[in-house]
């Protein structure tokens, strides 16, 4: 018989950092130095989701993306996802390190596991990101006490086991 402690029978809570702006496709953008550039990875969630990455496939320098577009993808024991860009930009850079050692994206997701880096054609973009605590709202993270009506606005609804989905507003 197994003896485990109460704490792992626990849910994963996934790391959802305060200063970085997120796509419900749990796409990341993380400020890179200049005010238009931007490292762009995949979320903590994310990762935990595909779980063990095993090979991550990625543009070259200077390739152009619209927002949505997929940038490349990542392959995991899971499963095989395509990334998606949050923004419109100019790749500027692509981490090395990650193909050589793809699991830094699970290792350090928001730190040596970015993916690339992005000059922004359209800073216009950012504002339709999800803030930190949306995302935890789409990942079922606990948050502090909100109103329902808060949380309805937003159109999305997480239910635990269920993933998210989207919904409007009650009428």
């Amino acid at each position: 018989m197994v003896n485990a402690s109460h704490h792992d029978l626990e849910p994963a809570v996934a790391e959802i950092p305060k200063d970085l702006l997120y796509t419900e496709d749990h796409e990341y953008l993380k400020p890179a130095g200049a005010t238009d550039t931007f490292y762009i990875g995949i979320t903590d969630y994310a990762q935990g989701e595909l779980g063990d990455v095993v090979f991550v496939e990625l543009p070259k320098v200077g390739a152009t993306f619209k927002k949505h577009d997929v940038f490349g993808t990542v392959e995991a024991v899971k499963a095989v996802s395509e990334l998606f860009s949050p923004v419109s930009g100019t790749v500027t850079a692509v981490n090395d390190k990650i193909e050589k050692n793809p699991a830094l994206v699970n290792t350090s997701p928001y730190g040596d596991g970015w993916m690339i880096q992005v000059k922004m054609t359209s800073p216009a973009e950012k504002a339709q990101l999800h803030v930190a605590i949306r995302l935890g709202v789409v990942v079922g993270q606990p948050q502090p006490a909100q109103p329902r009506a808060t949380r309805v606005e937003l159109g999305l609804i997480a239910l635990p086991g269920e993933g998210h989905r989207l919904a409007g507003p009650r009428g």
